[in-house]
């Protein structure tokens, strides 16, 4: 059963499929190499991080990774300083042996083979010394930071070693039948289900903690200026903006829609952030990982009441629906599009901020419907391959939109014609149809309508 800690996890930026998922499977495979005897390591970049791989930092996230480190504990200062002694030493510790590595060719950025299984798969191979193929392994980042070796992608048996919850469920339907049935909400029935694996202090130290990093990250991009790494120069906007906002309230002459101006800014200070390669949390992706801060932190400053219990009250009911849409579509862009991220994202923000302002268990579920509805068909086409534009920006418009649907949700009785699961279902129709170009590889849409020179 997923829960909570695979839906919210802390990392860095910029992707949660191109960066931390690789920089995990490198980590992964650089484990396995311990008591083998290997000389050289190459790594081949297939698919979509193949395509935007580069501007979403693969290669420097799998030089992390086989140097041992993980997304959730390097800190970011760190990064570049490890990337760039590897480059100028062309040399790299994996697994506690120093060999030689060049990153120019022992990282292949290959747009020509076949990703059979998911288009963001990974090719490790260590060699021995007559250049012999000692151990090959092929994983796939499905999204989230999720991994899997490519032969068990879909393998139920990954789950054998998971203690049971009490309220399993695949589906949103059978999600409200149990909280009809035992007199729960969405949030008491997660809350019920993480503590089959772990303590209650534990779960309460885990909510304080992804809280405590998002609302980090806002006050951190509010305050940092400058100019995000790669080659479109685009300038941090979150600062400014900010300053503009405080403007107007010292001057008494605050627009009536102000409030969303403020969780515009804090989506884009996430998102400039991310794009800067710094510490988030994944929600439930890097590329999307603006939309719920933004809103729990408009319930946070701007709601009578909000309190720690409604915050962690949030968090649950928000990754239910995480859940459901991992387990019956796919939160990965280079999979479905943006509609998976973004689209998620608005949804289980609409959801978790619903359940905070008292909605009930149906309400919230139309509040996730109402978010995940409008943004079918949105697709992933990053400009230069980079998580910035038109990325950014669609963060905070998924916050707006979140919050607009809990409101809409909460004017209601919680009938509606169109429920969750047929929308995930939909939006996994979607995904399925949507032409590659338009998947997360730079080769549509946004991507090939800015110029190049």
């Amino acid at each position: 059963m997923l829960g909570v800690r695979d839906l919210f996890r802390v990392g860095i930026g910029p992707s949660s499929s191109h960066t931390v998922g690789p920089m995990k499977a490198a980590q992964s495979f650089a484990t396995s190499l311990k008591d083998m005897m290997f000389a050289r390591v190459q790594v081949d970049l297939l698919g979509s991080l193949a395509w935007t791989g580069t501007g979403h930092a693969t290669d420097k996230a799998v030089v992390l990774g086989l140097a041992g480190f993980l997304p959730d504990t390097i800190e970011p200062e760190q990064i570049d300083r490890v990337v760039a002694q590897a480059r100028s030493e062309r040399s790299l510790i994996i697994a506690g042996r120093t060999i030689a590595f060049d990153l120019d060719t022992d990282i292949v950025f290959d747009r020509d083979s076949d990703t059979p299984v998911h288009p963001n798969t990974l090719r490790f191979t260590a060699l021995d010394a007559g250049g012999e193929v000692v151990v090959s392994e092929r994983w796939c980042s499905i999204g989230g930071g999720f991994i899997v070796p490519e032969d068990r992608v879909g393998d139920p048996a990954l789950d054998e070693d998971e203690a049971s919850p009490p309220f399993p469920f695949r589906r949103g339907d059978e999600l409200l039948a149990i909280c009809r049935c035992h007199g729960l909400s969405i949030a008491e029935v997660m809350r019920a289900n993480e503590l089959s694996r772990t303590s209650a202090e534990d779960l309460e130290a885990y909510l304080d903690r992804v809280i405590e990093v998002m609302m980090t990250c806002i006050d951190h991009g509010m305050r940092t200026d400058g100019i995000l790494p790669g080659r479109l120069k685009v300038p941090r906007r979150a600062r400014a903006l900010r300053q503009k906002l405080d403007g107007d309230r010292f001057r008494n002459r605050q627009a009536p829609h102000s409030i969303m101006d403020h969780v515009s800014l804090f989506a884009i200070a996430v998102n400039e952030e991310n794009a800067a390669g710094g510490r988030v949390v994944t929600a439930p992706t890097n590329g999307a990982a603006g939309v719920v801060p933004a809103v729990l932190r408009y319930y946070r400053d701007f709601w009578p009441g909000a309190d720690r219990a409604g915050m962690h009250d949030f968090l649950l009911t928000a990754s239910a629906i995480g859940v459901l849409t991992k387990l019956n579509a796919s939160i990965s862009g280079a999979e479905v599009g943006c509609q998976g991220e973004v689209g998620t994202a608005s949804a289980m923000a609409a959801a978790g901020l619903a359940a905070a302002m008292g909605a009930t268990d149906r309400q919230v579920e139309n509040a996730a419907e109402i978010a995940m509805e409008h943004h079918l068909g949105m697709t992933c086409d990053p400009i230069a391959g980079l998580v910035q534009v038109p990325c950014i920006e669609r963060n905070a418009f998924g916050a707006v939109k979140a919050i607009n649907a809990a409101s809409l949700a909460l004017r209601g009785d919680g009938i509606h014609i169109v429920s969750l699961d047929q929308v995930i279902e939909t939006m996994m129709r979607t995904g399925t149809d949507m032409h590659a170009k338009y998947k997360e590889t730079s080769q549509g849409g946004l991507a090939v309508s800015f110029p190049e020179c």
